[in-house]
């Protein structure tokens, strides 16, 4: 009884009173080490050095600094004119660019909030000038930006790597299908959508020529490159993945001022300065999961997860459970916590089940992708709401037949597991 009220209730009335996640977890740690650990105060630095002191992690500053750059170097701008100009005889040429370009920028700034940044400030005046309604515009973006939670260079990935201790190249391999699929669910339903409300939706012609094909091609070349040289670089045995963040950082700093010329000085050191605050947030807040973390694995909470989970259970149910619970987490903290936390409690149950850690590092992706768009704490919510100025209840509503769509994904990701240990094996 004690314990639950330490790990459970103590951290729920401590985030209901506003403190800061980072601060939840280092308080309920302090109070269970002294409650049920004969421990010196002084192991809580330690494991928060601990938590932090990993290879992998260096590639998350990079990844977020790559993105930034990005974000203003005009490379979204050029993807965009390129898909429609592939795209541009379908009369759903507008909500299926937005999901390309939503695809192709999540392989390169690995977040989610950017994504939508990123891609939302050019399709979303885009679908609204074409007939779309503002909910499933408002939805589509918000939804479609969440992707790159599991398309490599995924932050998620890199955590949970880190967290698991599991290869960062294979977790990279393993999402590139995922986050495929969840792209093509999300395409058959707004082809059908926008046939069901033809009489509404203005039908674009652009144009195709192999000259107008060739001219945004070579514009786009530079940024077509960053995935192929990020994933390139990793599988050819050129750089680790942690390398190839460092790489990805330089290299979109290069596009952005001296290919596209449209990033200064003045932007270079506005986009460091904002990957330093984002990654201080990130970081402190896996210091402190780490030894939260600690502290439930010194008392035996893995162990009763697994034997709750695994006694009188089949395996789909099992995982059934699980997704279920990482939706409600997804729901309600970032992705960020929800990893660094929950991944030590939650992989001795799936591999108790013989799942493999690779696939579980995926489903744990793809349900807190799920959680960045689904009311009322997502992420992507509040990022789309400050772009556009939309009310959260308007976002909200057009977010809801795309958690249902990536919900169906998620359940065919979760019990096929070839969908994502293919990509896996293929990597030594």
């Amino acid at each position: 009884m004690l314990t639950m009220l330490v790990i459970v209730v103590l951290p729920a009335l401590l985030l209901v009173v506003g403190l800061p996640i980072y601060l939840t977890l280092l308080a309920t740690a302090i109070a269970g080490i002294a409650i049920f650990m004969n421990a010196p105060m002084t192991v809580v630095p330690q494991m928060m050095f601990g938590g932090i002191d990993k290879f992998s992690l260096l590639a998350v500053p990079f990844f977020i600094f790559a993105g930034e750059i990005m974000v203003q170097g005009g490379v979204s701008r050029r993807i965009i004119d390129w898909i429609l100009c592939i795209f541009g005889r379908m009369r759903s040429v507008r909500p299926v660019t937005t999901i390309a370009a939503s695809e192709f920028f999540g392989a390169i700034s690995g977040s989610s909030p950017a994504t939508v940044a990123a891609i939302g400030k050019f399709m979303y005046p885009s679908l609204r000038e074409g007939g779309y309604r503002e909910t499933f515009s408002l939805g589509l973006i918000t939804s479609a930006g969440a992707v790159a939670s599991v398309m490599p260079p995924s932050i998620a990935l890199i955590l949970y790597g880190a967290s698991a201790e599991q290869s960062v190249a294979k977790l990279f391999a393993a999402g590139i299908v995922p986050a495929l699929l969840l792209g093509l669910v999300t395409l058959i339903y707004v082809m059908w959508y926008s046939r069901r409300h033809a009489n509404q939706i203005v039908k674009d012609h652009y144009a195709f020529s192999l000259r107008s094909f060739a001219n945004q091609t070579m514009a786009a070349l530079p940024a077509l490159g960053t995935p192929v040289i990020i994933l390139g670089g990793i599988y050819s045995g050129v750089f680790s993945p942690t390398e190839s963040a460092g790489v990805a950082g330089v290299y979109g700093l290069l596009v952005g001022m001296f290919i596209y010329r449209e990033v200064t000085w003045a932007d270079a050191l506005a986009a460091v300065e904002s990957s330093v605050k984002l990654t201080g947030q990130i970081f402190i807040v896996v210091a402190a999961s780490g030894v939260f973390s600690w502290l439930l694995t010194s008392i035996g909470v893995p162990q009763m997860l697994v034997a709750l989970l695994g006694e009188g259970m089949s395996p789909w149910l099992v995982l059934l459970s699980i997704n279920i619970l990482l939706l409600v987490i997804g729901c309600a903290i970032d992705p960020v916590s929800a990893i660094v936390l929950f991944t030590p409690l939650l992989l001795p149950v799936a591999l108790s089940i013989g799942l493999d850690p690779i696939h579980f590092g995926i489903i744990v992706a793809v349900n807190l992708s799920i959680g960045m768009f689904t009311p009322p704490f997502g992420l992507n919510i509040f990022t789309t709401q400050a772009i556009f100025g939309s009310k959260i209840s308007t976002i909200s509503r057009g977010v809801m037949p795309f958690i249902f769509l990536q919900v169906l994904a998620l359940l065919v990701i979760t019990y096929v597991p070839a969908i994502s240990t293919y990509g896996a094996r293929l990597v030594n």
